[in-house]
């Protein structure tokens, strides 16, 4: 399973919606602004890395968050 994928579940799962599409805004999608420091912390479980909150704010898509933990080491 792809990280894009990974995290469109988790998405998903955080937000009780359907995974969204790798290029879809994730707030847009369905997940709240409340969810998101859930989404950080798993995030950051998942991937065993330290997102820092400036990082995390820009990311809105999968595709976005993936390449995001790609270049702080992540995966």
């Amino acid at each position: 399973m792809s990280d894009v994928t990974r995290i469109a579940e988790l998405i998903a799962r955080i937000a009780k919606i359907e995974p969204p599409a790798p290029d879809a805004d994730i707030y847009r999608a369905g997940l709240e602004s409340t969810d998101a420091l859930e989404l950080l912390l798993e995030l950051e479980d998942m991937f065993s890395v330290a997102i820092p909150d400036d990082r995390f704010i820009t990311a809105r898509t999968s595709d976005d968050i993936a390449a995001m933990i790609g270049g702080i080491g992540g995966a």
